[in-house]
């Protein structure tokens, strides 16, 4: 099991490390398989967990999703294609889930603005 420090934060405090460091870093990953990206649903609402590092999206690529790997994706990419496409078909962006708690959950253009 990882020891990085944003397995010990609750979803609020691993949304603010987690912008710090994809803004810091200018990458993002998700998780990907021959069929696209993987989509999480919440009670409310369905969106596309993101990371800011490799290694902890890779906790997520369990059981279904074992066959997942971590994709990269540039700040740029994220804010020219991602964001208007997520905001478009109402996804939200689900940030660092870790197992066994969800994430932060965010819209795609106040997202875009935090890490733009």
């Amino acid at each position: 099991m990882s020891t990085n420090p944003l397995l010990e934060k609750n979803a609020f405090d691993r949304l603010e490390a987690s912008l710090r460091k994809i803004k810091e870093n200018s990458e993002l990953f998700i998780l990907k398989d021959e069929h696209g990206c993987v989509m999480l649903t919440t009670d409310e609402e369905d969106g596309i967990p993101v990371w800011p590092e490799a290694e902890l999206a890779l906790l997520w690529a369990t059981d279904e999703w074992s066959q997942c790997e971590a994709m990269r994706l540039s700040v740029d990419d994220f804010l020219s294609k991602w964001a208007p496409g997520m905001s478009q078909d109402d996804l939200m962006v689900m940030v660092c889930p870790v197992p066994g708690e969800e994430g932060e959950v965010i819209e795609p253009g106040d997202f875009a603005q935090q890490i733009g």
